[in-house]
């Protein structure tokens, strides 16, 4: 229930971002680029690259679950219909409020889902797979992945925004102290 609460939520705050046009999550970015030049909707792209980043996996030794699985769909399924149920939010003020609840509510989703133990998604397995590998921590190297790929996104033609630097900054460090708190206990 946890995963696919997670799952969901996590689609739901990319939209919120989206529809707060003040700046997307950074993978957003890459996603939004990816769409404007292939044609398709973001949902359908983040399905193809979350499929695509699972190759990454390989060297990093990650190994996939349900999780992974279950992530690599349902988080773009729920970003369309969010985007497809949710208009543009107009008023500033409201669209202040998306961001910062998009932010929020993103980290908590993060680490709800990754909590569940059945396979971090495809971007967090990269994320969780260089933080075993280098010994970092996952406040850094979210943060860096995050600089990475907005940058990326944005030389596709991607939207950045306050949001996206907001988003950026923050999302590692509201990430590292959620995850203890919603990890479920695997009992041995």
């Amino acid at each position: 229930m946890q995963l696919l609460a997670g799952l969901v939520l996590y689609g739901f705050s990319m939209g919120l971002l989206v529809r707060a046009q003040l700046g997307v999550i950074p993978w957003d970015v890459l996603h939004q680029g990816l769409a404007g030049r292939l044609g398709l909707s973001m949902g359908t792209v983040v399905i193809g690259l979350s499929l695509l980043l699972l190759l990454l996996w390989i060297p990093l030794r990650e190994r996939p679950g349900i999780g992974t699985l279950a992530n690599a769909v349902v988080v773009g399924l729920a970003l369309d219909a969010t985007l497809a149920l949710l208009p543009p939010v107009e008023a500033m003020p409201l669209r202040v409020v998306a961001v910062l609840g998009g932010v929020a509510l993103n980290a908590v989703a993060t680490a709800a889902y990754i909590g569940v133990h059945l396979g971090p998604g495809p971007r967090d397995g990269l994320m969780t797979g260089l933080v075993r590998r280098t010994g970092g921590s996952v406040r850094v190297v979210r943060t860096s992945i995050e600089a990475v790929v907005v940058l990326a996104g944005w030389l596709l033609g991607g939207t950045v925004g306050l949001g996206t630097v907001l988003y950026a900054l923050a999302i590692g460090p509201l990430v590292q102290p959620l995850m203890p708190r919603l990890s479920v206990r695997l009992d041995r």
